[in-house]
């Protein structure tokens, strides 16, 4: 059995491409700081099942060391899984866009506005409402939002009169934000949200969101997929220092004008 107690001490390039590349109960905020830095996401197991299916799926894996155990050997590995895919998606914040349609949308009638940090918990508490399987443990929330308030964790809302409509939420390491979830109660907020949050990393200095798993919404705004040894390069060269975030409530329709216009 193969553990390592650091996450510094872990290289996810020589891990399989998919499935869980570590085990470790560590969600504190200094561990998964140091986790999204060494370019792995936390999937908490949502109950004991999942917990007990996690040991028996994988146990030989970890005993070949395969996968392997990060954290004090005195907690149990295998309450959390951590995740890096291979290849990783991820969205250049100079490519993000809104397709045609919800550009059209925006610039014709919906009155939307967006902000930055006005409601973190709020948005990480509706990216968990109805999900299954319950990643977003109580203990992970805790440890995000203490994230937040120590500036390395970020929301962009997004609203209508009023109501929070849609958001997306991650961490940021340098010039890399890691974007765990997003959101909607309009179709097209939670990607409006997505635009906005690369039109104000990009002010911050910012290069790339990660959007951690595949999927056609990712695809739709602009999302590439690169090999996981090219990510992983790229978080261990940049910055850990950043400009200051844009912090104004804007009008969503900025977002469907030309870049060079907003």
């Amino acid at each position: 059995m193969s553990r390592c107690p650091r996450w510094e001490e872990l290289d996810v390039r020589e891990a399989a491409p998919d499935g869980p590349v570590a085990f470790g109960a560590d969600l504190s905020p200094a561990g998964l700081l140091a986790a999204y830095r060494a370019g792995v996401y936390p999937f908490p197991a949502s109950d004991e099942y999942t917990r007990a299916l996690n040991e028996v799926v994988f146990a030989d894996q970890v005993r070949e060391g395969r996968i392997r155990l990060v954290g004090e050997e005195s907690a149990d590995p295998y309450a959390v899984s951590w995740w890096s895919p291979d290849p990783r998606p991820v969205l250049p914040v100079s490519a993000t866009h809104l397709s045609r349609s919800l550009a059209r949308r925006l610039r014709n009638r919906l009155p939307w506005s967006t902000s930055l940090d006005r409601r973190f918990e709020a948005v990480v508490r509706e990216c968990r409402a109805g999900r299954v399987p319950l990643w977003l443990t109580d203990e992970l929330i805790a440890s995000l939002v203490r994230l937040h308030d120590l500036g390395h964790a970020h929301s962009v809302e997004v609203w209508e009169d009023g109501d929070l409509i849609g958001g997306v939420f991650g961490l940021q390491v340098g010039s890399v934000f890691s974007m765990d979830s997003m959101f909607f109660h309009r179709p097209g907020a939670s990607k409006v949200a997505v635009t906005d949050l690369a039109a104000r990393f990009a002010q911050a200095g910012g290069e790339l969101l990660d959007a951690q798993r595949e999927s056609p919404h990712v695809r739709d705004l602009g999302g590439i997929l690169v090999p996981r040894e090219q990510y992983v390069r790229h978080l261990r060269r940049t910055t850990r220092d950043s400009l200051p975030w844009p912090t104004a409530t804007l009008p969503a329709r900025r977002l469907a004008q030309p870049t060079g216009s907003r």
